[in-house]
């Protein structure tokens, strides 16, 4: 069981993300709880830009991943994790200043093995009226989606706003090398270990780039696909470039 005075350490996978990784690694720094209860560990997949030297700023780590897709760097991360709670968040992410803490309240209880929360979108620069309220509707119909089915013990571990408990991850063998929902597939495993829990105080700031780059129907139409490939059906995608992709 946590004790608020134990690390709680953040995975923070990326690549080329020198326009979003600062006011991630800022918005982590900045938590309602003290700084070094705090671990900030960024895996980079290679990139080209100046990533690397900016989060060297503000991470406490930050290493070059060696695992597969964006599901293996955040393994790589858990690995050399010194806090018995593991967090993960993406670099276009900014987590609110209780986010931290909304983590540690639902780690107090012993039987809770992972806890996610919910998304704010951000990053309309570029979008009509039209387009913002589309989009925006959509990630609060996510929230409403994801707190209908956790009524049902059901969860998408976002990887963007989930936290875990560090030995029963590495138990389970961490997230599959997929290319697309991992953080859908590692539910099924987790919750076999004791409880999943939402937190609705355990919110993110969520870019909604991905949207916007694939278009509102095409991305409509994957996330559905991912669901009933990988919720419903659990299949185990192999193939497919989702993961890993250079936005403007």
């Amino acid at each position: 069981m946590p004790r608020n005075s134990d690390v709680i350490s953040v995975i923070i996978p990326t690549y080329n993300e020198e326009k979003n990784i600062e006011r991630c690694l800022t918005a982590i720094s900045n938590q309602s709880i003290p700084r070094d209860q705090i671990e900030i560990i960024v895996v980079d997949g290679g990139s080209s830009d100046r990533t690397c030297m900016l989060a060297e700023k503000q991470a406490d780590k930050v290493i070059q991943q060696e695992s597969m897709g964006v599901g293996g760097a955040r393994n790589d991360g858990f690995k050399i994790a010194k806090g018995s709670i593991v967090a993960t968040t993406d670099a276009d992410c900014e987590p609110w200043r209780d986010w931290v803490a909304s983590i540690q309240e639902e780690f107090m209880d012993p039987e809770v093995v992972a806890v996610t929360g919910l998304q704010n979108g951000i990053d309309w620069d570029n979008m009509n009226r039209f387009e913002i309220f589309v989009y925006d509707r959509m990630i609060k119909f996510a929230n409403v989606a994801y707190i209908a089915v956790s009524k049902i013990n059901h969860y998408h571990l976002c990887g963007a706003n989930t936290a875990f408990r560090k030995d029963i991850l590495l138990e389970i063998g961490g997230y599959l090398p997929l290319v697309y929902g991992d953080d859908i597939e590692i539910f099924h495993r987790v919750k076999k270990k004791g409880q999943v829990r939402l937190n609705r105080g355990m919110m993110v700031d969520y870019s909604v780039r991905r949207m916007r780059k694939m278009g509102l129907f095409n991305y409509i139409r994957f996330s559905a696909k991912m669901f009933l490939e990988v919720m419903i059906l659990g299949q185990k995608p192999i193939k497919g470039d989702y993961a890993r992709q250079n936005y403007d």
